[in-house]
């Protein structure tokens, strides 16, 4: 993966260094706004940000330790409870705390003393594994004061001054909102979820559909505002076990044995999922599900004494209880870490409450998006009345705490900036463009740059596909190639191959290999694949193959598509298969002209860099680090792309730059930045000047960190080409996981509306909203299709080639009309969508074994030091392969 140089100049070994303690420094700073933008057409959005104040500005912070120690933050939230109930308006001094579940105690003003125990006495009955004899228990609560939480430094930056956040009194804030509501909502975070908030809908499989909303209290322009915004969720469904057994499998489990297949798919379904027992009467005692017995429950015995006498369970339940299992051909639920224990599936029930953590298939996540995309005015009037049931003015920990929330939503000043003129070839009619409201029409144009498939071919893995209907489609797409302007032959270089799904290897080493002694040794250079549309995992394990092992750029076709063919989806794969190839579709017609500022004037590469993590539950799975880069300048449009596998959820990219000791050749250099930056140099024939780096799925609390890293490899990557090459850095964080949403100022106007009637594409807002003194700003450029627009959210956090905000703002929004799978303009620029789309087909790469969910030290360090992902080949790693 990596283009190993040796180092040639002897100075270039300290300029690293030197490089390294300059950009590690506590000095980074991040820029200010360099002013407010100024292009496109002046409006106002409405925003779900409501203003917020807090009067008090003498708050008070306490640690808190209970003794025996409560390992369930529920449980420790109920004893300090009790402590004020007990207490409030006694030795509390009449003082309303908050506490944040934790460790952490906030009060507005002093409690009378500085530290106190206190002995409170709870019911134990929500505990897991709590005996009937244990139900009440005493702890011992110390409460003991840490520090004045100071709000000067909020006051200063909301006031404007260049300070560090307040992390704390933030905090604290958030907390006092928080508090009332967490008694009566299931609360993830930031997100608050009740059954009773809307109507709960069925998802299936065992699943149901919980509202909720999320809040957040931010520093801006304005103010301090809270962000408050709806939030829907899979909750699983509080059935007794053996029902939401029968959704998982869709089938009848009560009169028939299970397999050891569905066993499996049980157990990663409920793995972790809390139970409670139902045949102790009003006594619940809760569980977690730890697995799924081997054998059904009437063959299960257990040992009852140290001499090893045994017992079957269904004989232990009759005898003990008095409970007659009724479906002994099932098998037990285990419970329990340190001793397995056996549980029927009849006698528990699912805990209300629990969030699904695991992956939606497509039906469920069909029926959440049908239930939880609403139309802009729909989303702010659900809005309004969450504010509304919310009654902050009435909220007592509020009031303790001097907190007063506004009731309606942020007025904000917008712009709609100008939509860019994009060209195609010349022998197309009109072959100059201005796409209206976000989208554009192809007809009758041919892309700007068509490639060349002369060598090609075609595998069906579909078996209700015949010969005859795979060849006319093959010929059909051929065509629809032809048309965009692509050299593409006519015929494949053999017939159309039909394998097994279960034979993919070898049907394409077979199809490979056979075109190799046709084509007297030149390459296959092309392949089409006709999958099953439910095909498991063929279609990974045909991308694996393809570019890691064989070197062939592959374009899949669903069954269902090549029976139903339309021309609009003959178009968009063409447009697809055609960047495959190392062809352009479109491109910017400022670029043509050299007039994009900050980037027509010198040499400038765009970066796009994005790590993906493991579902919830995978916890040994690494995490996938993608960095694709621009090859062509002043266009701007085809971007390599390269992988790496890294350590389980870790969000630094730890393979931007590398440096190490070779016994042959000395210190060699290498990594991600280093092998794009050879790669432009060597496609252009010139060296980057200038670097733009679009980072995405950062959080705010990892700015810096990120920044330390990745800078700082980027910095090494430069010098290691060369002594003194330190070419100026803008680097960008993008976030599209935030919760704020633009609404039209008025929903009836359709001068300002899109279809949909989300806001127009291209509107910015660099001001109320945003940050009091940082450079950041909010870009919907796109148009909306279903439910509300969410706008990506740009914070410039390093700038070396110091942008103003109309270019940094222009830039990104012009980039969003090049990306090459379809003739709309996208929700966020296209070097992090296609980062995003290389992370996500890297996970076809990783071994099987690597996707092993085991919990043992063995595998856990096994995967600190990952296995490195196959190589790309080099032809593919040229081309946008991941399109």
């Amino acid at each position: 993966m990596e283009e190993q140089d040796k180092l040639q100049e002897t100075g270039l070994e300290s300029q690293l260094a030197s490089c390294f303690s300059s950009s590690s420094s506590k000095s980074l700073v991040f820029p200010s706004r360099p002013g407010y933008g100024k292009l496109g057409t002046k409006c106002v959005v409405k925003a779900n940000h409501f203003l917020a104040d807090i009067s008090v500005s003498d708050l008070s912070h306490y640690q808190v330790t209970i003794t025996p120690e409560v390992f369930f933050r529920k449980k420790r939230k109920a004893i300090i409870v009790e402590l004020v109930r007990l207490h409030r308006n006694t030795e509390l001094g009449r003082k309303l705390p908050v506490y944040d579940g934790g460790r952490n105690l906030y009060t507005a003003g002093s409690l009378p003393f500085t530290h106190k125990e206190f002995n409170i006495v709870v019911v134990n009955e929500d505990d897991e594994g709590a005996s009937s004899s244990t139900r009440e228990r005493e702890f011992e609560v110390e409460i003991k004061f840490v520090a004045h939480v100071s709000m000067h430094q909020l006051h200063e930056l909301l006031s404007g001054k260049k300070v560090d956040t307040p992390h704390e009194a933030l905090k604290v804030i958030s907390i006092v909102l928080k508090e009332l509501a967490s008694h009566s909502y299931v609360s993830f975070g930031r997100l608050l979820y009740s059954p009773d908030l809307r109507k709960s809908h069925n998802l299936s499989g065992g699943l149901e559909l919980w509202h909720g909303f999320y809040q957040s209290i931010k520093p801006t322009q304005m103010g301090l505002s809270l962000n408050v915004d709806l939030s829907s969720s899979a909750f699983i469904e509080p059935l007794p076990v053996i029902d939401i057994v029968a959704q998982i499998l869709e089938k009848d489990v009560y009169s028939k044995p299970i397999s050891d297949a569905d066993r499996v798919k049980i157990k990663k379904a409920l793995r972790g999922v809390k139970v409670e027992v139902t045949y102790r009467g009003s006594f619940r005692r809760k569980y977690r599900i730890t697995g799924v017995t081997s054998q059904p429950t009437r063959e299960l015995f257990f040992p009852l004494d140290e001499k090893m006498n045994m017992k079957s369970v269904v004989d232990y339940f009759q005898e003990m209880y008095g409970y007659t299992i009724m479906y002994p051909h099932l098998p037990c639920i285990q419970v329990g870490e340190k001793k397995a224990n056996y549980l029927p599936m009849e006698a528990c029930k699912i805990v209300e409450g629990q969030r699904c953590t695991k992956g939606l298939n497509d039906k469920q996540i069909t029926s959440l998006l049908k239930v939880s995309c609403l139309r802009p005015r729909e989303r702010e009037k659900d809005i309004l009345q969450t504010i509304h049931q919310n009654d902050y003015d009435c909220n007592p920990y509020a009031k303790e705490f001097g907190i007063k929330v506004d009731k309606k939503l942020a007025s904000v000043e917008a712009r709609v900036l100008p939509a860019p003129w994009l060209k195609y070839h010349d022998t197309g009619r009109d072959s100059k463009i201005l796409p209206q409201c976000g989208q554009w029409n192809m007809a009758n144009k041919k892309v700007i740059n068509g490639s060349k498939v002369r060598y090609w071919a075609c595998i069906n893995f579909s078996r209700n596909v015949q010969q005859r209907t795979a060849n006319a489609f093959c010929q059909q797409l051929v065509q629809a190639c032809q048309s965009l302007g692509m050299e593409f032959s006519h015929e494949p270089v053999i017939p159309v191959y039909s394998a097994r799904p279960d034979m993919v290897k070898k049907a394409l080493k077979y199809v490979h290999s056979t075109s190799l002694n046709k084509l007297d040794g030149k390459e296959l250079e092309f392949l089409i694949a006709i999958l099953p549309d439910n095909n498991g995992s063929l279609y990974g394990d045909l991308k694996k193959i393809c570019e890691t092992d064989l070197g062939l750029i592959s374009q899949c076709c669903l069954t269902k598509y090549v029976f139903k063919i339309n021309r609009h989806y003959l178009s968009n794969v063409a447009l697809k298969i055609n960047v495959k190839m190392g062809g352009r579709n479109t491109v910017l017609l400022d670029a043509l002209s050299c007039r994009i500022p900050l980037v027509s004037d010198i040499p400038t590469i765009i970066f796009g860099a994005d790590v993906s993590h493991p579902e919830a539950g995978e916890d040994v799975c690494p995490s996938l680090a993608a960095v694709v880069a621009s090859q062509d300048w002043p266009e701007v449009t085809k971007y390599a792309g390269l992988v790496c596998a890294q350590p389980h959820r870790v969000e630094l990219i730890h393979d931007l730059f590398k440096c190490w000791n070779d016994p042959h050749h000395g210190i060699v250099y290498g990594g991600m930045i280093r092998e794009l930056l050879l790669s432009f140099q060597k496609a252009t024939g010139k060296k980057p000047l200038r670097i733009i780096f679009y980072r995405d799925g950062v959080s705010e609390g990892q700015f810096y960190q990120v920044l330390l890293f990745e800078l700082d490899a980027i910095r090494k990557a430069c010098a290691s080409l060369e002594p003194g090459y330190q070419p100026p850095v803008t680097f960008v964080v993008v976030q599209k996981g935030h919760h704020t949403r633009l609404f039209p100022n008025n929903h009836n106007d359709r001068n300002s509306t899109d279809r949909s009637g989300n806001i127009l594409p291209g509107t910015v807002v660099d001001s109320k909203i945003c940050h009091p003194t940082e450079f950041d700003f909010y870009l919907c450029s796109h148009a909306g299709i279903q439910g509300t627009s969410k706008p990506a959210h740009y914070s410039v956090i390093w700038d070396d080639n110091n942008f103003s905000a109309d270019e940094i703002q222009s830039l990104t929004n012009n980039l969003c009309y090049t990306y090459a799978r379809c003739t709309r303009s996208v929700s966020v620029v296209p070097p992090v969508y296609y980062a995003h789309l290389a992370a996500y087909r890297a996970r076809f790469y990783m071994e099987p074994d690597v996707h092993e969910n085991v919990k043992s030290e063995v595998t856990r360090s096994k995967v600190e030091s990952v296995r490195p992902l196959p190589a790309l080949k080099e032809k593919v790693k040229k081309v946008m392969f991941y399109c």
